[in-house]
């Protein structure tokens, strides 16, 4: 996909601080089955599942470091490939989330998430956590958390490679601070707690939207795919569908982002719209 360099001056990104360690609760998501090869390689994680506290919404954000003294967001961006690659799609993101938000009128209600790169360990607003958690959106503070040695793992163990592959997992978590902003979020998390036998199910309808978001994005910028994008997003997607990462060691009924098929299909079904009211019907209002 042929994005165009980052302006260093319109996107937010710093360097997370290291979080001491560990999980909060020490559990991983699949209804509270410890499972670490999956929680290992699952992107889009659920924080409140894989942090095992929410705790930042009330007792504060904690403090993040942006890296060395002075470090620019140029000079955090140019840090390596992926991270290059993660600037230039948030920067894209950015716009075509806010030209989105123009076109519906709402434009005042637009506000750019960040976006963290760490090693290892860091504290967001939702708790600590490990690398092992993947990239993941933490509402708390609307971050977007990222170790990059993550996509050399995607590549190797999940066979996803590619630029796209990378694309769509900062696609997806973006996608979650969409949802946050528009009240999708609150929306499902209240609808969880009134009812806790639908809680799996309602978080796979919100992670299969926000494939499809991701997907819009792609979509809207559909002159800047090349050819084998499409192809790598699709076998990612289904590389990370809770059927294929478990190998049938988890029930359908523990599943929280989807099968194969079903990212797959919400996936598709953004990029050839480039619609998100689309996204909403056949997702959101049919689940």
């Amino acid at each position: 996909m042929r994005l165009k360099p980052f302006n260093a001056n319109n996107i937010r990104v710093g360097r997370g601080s290291g979080g001491g360690g560990g999980m909060p609760g020490g559990k991983l998501g699949c209804g509270g089955i410890v499972v670490v090869l999956i929680g290992a390689l699952i992107f889009g994680v659920d924080p409140a599942q894989m942090l095992g506290t929410m705790e930042g919404t009330q007792g504060g954000i904690p403090q993040q470091q942006q890296g060395g003294a002075g470090e620019s967001a140029a000079e955090i961006c140019d840090d390596n490939q992926y991270a290059m690659e993660a600037c230039n799609a948030l920067s894209n993101l950015d716009q075509t989330w806010a030209q989105r938000f123009q076109e519906a009128g709402a434009g005042d209600a637009f506000r750019q998430p960040k976006l963290w790169f760490y090693s290892d360990s860091v504290r967001s607003g939702c708790g600590s956590a490990t690398s092992a958690a993947g990239p993941f959106y933490c509402p708390a503070d609307e971050g977007i958390y990222i170790d990059t040695s993550f996509y050399d793992t995607m590549q190797r163990q999940l066979g996803a490679g590619g630029d796209f592959a990378r694309y769509y997992v900062m696609a997806h978590e973006y996608a979650h601070h969409i949802q946050t902003v528009t009240g999708i979020s609150d929306q499902i998390r209240s609808a969880q707690s009134q009812n806790s036998g639908a809680r799996n199910r309602l978080q796979v309808m919100m992670e299969l939207h926000a494939d499809c978001y991701a997907g819009v994005w792609a979509g809207k910028n559909r002159n800047l795919i090349e050819p084998g994008d499409f192809e790598e997003g699709m076998n990612a997607a289904a590389a990370i569908g809770d059927d294929t990462l478990t190998g049938g060691r988890v029930s359908s009924e523990n599943f929280t982002h989807g099968t194969s098929q079903q990212r797959m299909a919400a996936l598709r079904l953004g990029v050839e719209t480039a619609d998100d009211d689309r996204c909403d019907a056949e997702i959101l209002q049919a689940g």
